[in-house]
């Protein structure tokens, strides 16, 4: 595993213990515990954690892996919590401008984020204009820009948006803004399943990190040229960016790819080959924008 895709990881993990998602940080535990290759030390630590949260959270099971009429309780108890620890009762002013401040100021991504989630259950009305303002006017990372789009639809918020967004000018409708894998138009879905399909048949872990890789492809590329080239309802594009999307995957996880291969198995002909190297030309930048170092938000 490349090094930022561990730190990512790592992120994710913390933040899911943060906001005491006990089902989910029991099941990438329990991912990272299958992959190859990494520090005896972190399989010690993360099999420690595993264990520990299997005997002080046993019901908070990973959603859609149990079996049981109980299991769509547990999530939405789990759910419960969540919003509980995001939407204190006591929403003070001095609360408000916390939340604002970390997440316009806070050096790391991972906190922009929670504050974000924070700020989509403040009551006050002026937060929508503050974040408005922000994405305008500042320089904001690509992912924390989409998970504003998000608080920002999640609001109440409608109109649209005119923003810089991987060096493009993008108008975006704000109340159309994803907000989960499944609000994806279809087109955009279909490249991960075909992905998936084949990746699959490789190694049973990689539909994992091709989801999470695809997740986070989106998160930069949602409005861009990119991102609209995506959404042409025909099996070409949606071969094309499989492709890319599984050789970016390869290159993530092991280090190397044969991009010979990898057409041959989508399909890409001569003809498509041009549009096939700019499909992972795009999803490069991607990978390259969350290498170690790229963490810190520009403001």
């Amino acid at each position: 595993m490349f090094p930022s895709m561990l730190d990512h990881y790592q992120i994710q993990l913390t933040r899911m213990l943060e906001a005491e998602q006990y089902g989910e940080a029991k099941e990438l535990l329990r991912f990272l515990l299958q992959c190859q290759g990494e520090d005896e030390r972190h399989y010690e630590e993360w099999d420690s954690l595993l264990t520990w949260l299997e005997m002080a959270f046993p019901d908070s099971g990973a959603g859609g892996l149990g079996t049981g009429s109980g299991d769509g309780r547990e999530e939405e108890d789990e759910d419960s919590l969540r919003e509980q620890l995001l939407n204190p009762s006591e929403q003070d002013e001095a609360y408000i401008n916390q939340v604002l401040y970390i997440m316009q100021h806070h050096p790391m991504i991972d906190q922009q984020l929670l504050a974000l989630e924070r700020a989509a259950y403040i009551q006050s009305p002026d937060v929508n204009e503050s974040i408005k303002h922000w994405l305008l006017t500042s320089q904001v990372h690509p992912v924390v820009q989409f998970k504003a789009l998000q608080c920002l639809r999640k609001r109440g918020f409608s109109g649209t948006l005119t923003m810089d967004r991987l060096g493009e000018t993008v108008r975006l409708e704000v109340d159309a803004t994803p907000l989960s894998m499944d609000d994806f138009p279809q087109p955009v879905i279909g490249i991960l399943e075909r992905t998936e399909q084949v990746a699959e048949i490789e190694d049973p872990t990689l539909p994992h990190f091709a989801r999470e890789l695809w997740k986070e492809s989106l998160q930069f590329l949602y409005g861009t040229a990119a991102y609209q080239w995506m959404l042409r309802e025909d099996g070409d594009t949606i071969d094309i960016f499989a492709a890319a999307l599984h050789l970016t995957l390869l290159l993530t996880v092991y280090g190397s790819a044969s991009d010979d291969d990898i057409r041959d198995t989508y399909g890409i002909t001569e003809g498509l080959r041009f549009r096939y190297e700019q499909a992972c030309r795009a999803l490069r930048q991607v990978a390259f924008l969350q290498q170690p170092g790229d963490d810190e938000p520009r403001s």
